[in-house]
């Protein structure tokens, strides 16, 4: 664990990290990737992981060969998800840890590279839980977030939306995916990484701190109210 020091502010990234969305997107993007006879590679996995939307498609279009365009992909995986993605659970810890800062009055928001529509499909069944964020930043949708991650734009943009504006050192990141934490480290921020088993060691070498899930979360090590 990297040094660390005492936040005030929270921001989650959504898929992977407090929702178990990614495997909807994976079974979608293998099919899409099926049909063109293409193979889904670790590779292009990871390289597409956290990203927006539009950078999502270009890179499957360029790493996978395919011959569409990439709003052609979109379009297609938006088709697959649609169905899928309001049943999708919390991740394990997500609820608890979210419910104990609220108890507390720290503020919290989402960081997401999902667009609104798809945000809304996701947010279906946990209305509830999510209507506790202080505000929801959308990478794809949001003409604020200038360049999506690992550019530090989206948690720039997202801290500076809490009413007190923190600076970013006051702030920590909870993420997943390599790409995010990137992001996160380069906006000044310290971050939380939870990653599945096939991100490879020297992707999580970026983090201030490495979990198997935000079960085992410790808020006091960074200076909040503990469990």
């Amino acid at each position: 664990m990297a040094d660390v020091h005492p936040v005030t502010h929270v921001i989650f990234d959504l898929d992977g990290l407090l929702l178990d969305s990614e495997p909807v997107y994976y079974k979608a993007q293998s099919k899409i990737l099926e049909r063109f006879g293409k193979k889904y590679t670790d590779d292009i996995r990871h390289k597409i992981m956290g990203t927006r939307e539009m950078d999502t498609g270009r890179i499957f279009i360029e790493e996978a060969k395919l011959p569409i365009t990439s709003q052609e992909f979109m379009a297609m995986q938006t088709e697959e998800i649609r169905v899928e993605m309001p049943k999708v659970p919390l991740m394990p810890g997500a609820e608890r840890l979210i419910r104990h800062l609220h108890s507390h009055k720290i503020p919290m928001a989402v960081a997401t590279s999902s667009s609104r529509g798809h945000i809304e499909l996701k947010f279906t069944n946990h209305q509830d839980l999510f209507s506790l964020m202080d505000h929801v930043v959308s990478g794809t949708s949001d003409e604020e977030v200038k360049n999506g991650k690992p550019a530090p734009d989206i948690f720039l943009v997202c801290a500076s939306k809490f009413q007190d504006s923190p600076l970013p050192e006051k702030v920590l990141v909870f993420e997943d995916a390599p790409n995010g934490v990137l992001a996160a480290r380069a906006a000044g921020m310290q971050v939380v990484m939870v990653p599945e088993d096939h991100i490879p060691e020297e992707k999580r070498s970026q983090a201030t701190l490495v979990l198997p899930s935000l079960e085992v979360f410790q808020p006091e090590l960074f200076g909040l109210p503990p469990f």
